[in-house]
């Protein structure tokens, strides 16, 4: 029983990470990480400080400044809008969500 357990466990930690590297995916092939890196600020903040900084309920609200754009909440520079579709907008806030 135990085996299975770690089985189930294993099995789920790789379907995870396969949604994380394919979300890291759309946010390269977006350009998301010509501003933003996972884990530094470089024009825009670190996404790990963004998800340091935000809940699951603000989901809806990333996902819509990934595509509006937005200024003011990390300093003066604004992030301009993303040519996005609602779907990937959402996808990537899920995931810069997940990297806490």
């Amino acid at each position: 029983m135990k085996a299975i357990y770690v089985s189930l466990l294993a099995a789920a930690g790789v379907m995870s990470a396969g949604v994380v590297q394919a979300d890291e995916a759309l946010a390269k092939s977006k350009n998301c990480l010509t501003c933003h890196q996972v884990d530094k600020k470089v024009v825009g903040p670190a996404y790990k400080d963004v998800a340091n900084k935000y809940t699951a309920k603000d989901e809806p609200m990333l996902a819509e400044k990934i595509i509006k754009g937005g200024k003011g909440n990390w300093g003066p520079v604004p992030m301009p809008p993303n040519k996005v579709t609602p779907d990937e907008a959402n996808k990537l806030a899920k995931w810069i969500l997940s990297l806490k």
